[in-house]
């Protein structure tokens, strides 16, 4: 059997007191930033989270019921990242949506806090009054902490922490992205390029690898001069359109143009329309632009978006049923559930011209 993995020996681990480990793991202050996340880190590698009962405060938790005794339960809905997650965005308001319509149908409250800060969401939390917790997008590794330090279940859709371990829902990224750029290989595209920030969120790396593996299986080699678009800034606000600008300007006047970009969502894959109408280039008579998501603007787009349609509401669904099941077994296997994600074809996408 195993040596249990206490704070003493991630203490001896990092050469740091057991005092800074405890206040590292607790939440607490007085302990800097970087220190916390080397403990952090290192109790993720020792397997420390992974122990039953490792940490978890002693806290009494309402058990699930069913009928009219579940009316006071709620489940905590974490959505941090406010500048872009939000219930108006065409994404993530269709994923609240799903957890909405689910809970509802339990007879479960939903309690959503746009907290971001690990200080004060330690203030939230009421662990007593609280069933679980679905976090939807990008949280801090400092925040899913809190929640898994005092036990409080948690799943998280279009997101996971390689520190945390926690149950996940997502969109089947990596083979619907395979599938639609197989399709642009299929009706003769050969000169692509990835557009997006693949350390903005898993699901973008995700697509990113979906399109390379695309490129692997038909002996072809990622574009030479991809690298700068992979990394753009400015993906929340499209203030990345300056620089999309200024490589599209630079391969146009050395008349070396893509015929497609595969764009890592329909908001990125928007402002490059726009961008590339602005600068002369006929869309999909000289570049062909895919999305992601199937949000309602990519119908409107001009022209209308070929994308890949997300199940969002599905995913919010999901993510409560497996709380639920999560609740009655707290301890079965972590699970990754994968939605299945199909190509919407529209007119942004053409044959490469001869």
């Amino acid at each position: 059997m195993a040596k249990k993995v206490t704070m003493q020996k991630i203490a001896d681990h990092l050469g740091v007191s057991k005092f800074v480990v405890s206040k590292s793991l607790s939440g607490k202050g007085g302990v800097n930033e970087t220190t916390r996340e080397r403990v952090i880190q290192a109790a993720s590698q020792l397997g420390y989270f992974t122990q039953k009962n490792a940490y978890v405060q002693n806290v009494k938790r309402p058990s699930p019921v069913s009928g009219n005794d579940r009316g006071k339960q709620s489940v905590l809905v974490l959505m941090p990242n406010i500048r872009a997650q939000t219930q108006d965005s065409l994404y993530w308001g269709k994923i609240i949506d799903g957890i909405a319509l689910a809970l509802d149908q339990e007879g479960l409250g939903m309690v959503i806090v746009s907290e971001h800060r690990a200080d004060n969401f330690i203030h939230i939390l009421n662990p007593s009054g609280l069933l679980g917790l679905v976090g939807v997008g990008q949280i801090s590794t400092s925040l899913l902490l809190e929640v898994h330090r005092i036990g409080l279940p948690m799943v998280l859709i279009d997101h996971e922490d390689p520190l945390i371990p926690s149950d996940t829902v997502f969109a089947n990224n990596i083979d619907s992205m395979t599938r639609l750029s197989n399709h642009l290989m299929g009706i003769g595209h050969t000169l692509f390029h990835f557009i997006g920030n693949i350390r903005y969120s898993r699901s973008f790396r995700d697509r990113w690898i979906g399109f390379r593996s695309a490129l692997e299986e038909n002996d072809m080699k990622t574009p030479a001069g991809d690298d700068e678009m992979l990394l753009l800034g400015g993906m929340d606000d499209g203030s990345f359109r300056d620089e999309f600008k200024l490589w599209i300007t630079k391969r146009k006047k050395a008349k070396n143009l893509p015929t497609a970009l595969i764009c890592a969502n329909d908001s990125t894959a928007l402002s490059v329309c726009e961008v590339l109408r602005e600068e002369g280039v006929s869309i999909p008579a000289d570049i062909s632009v895919t999305g992601f998501d199937n949000i309602e603007d990519a119908m409107r787009g001009v022209p209308p978006l070929t994308t890949v349609h997300v199940p969002k509401e599905a995913m919010g669904r999901a993510a409560v049923e497996k709380l639920l099941s999560r609740i009655h077994n707290p301890s079965a296997p972590l699970e990754k559930i994968l939605i299945s994600a199909d190509i919407v074809h529209r007119d942004s996408v053409a044959g490469p011209r001869e």
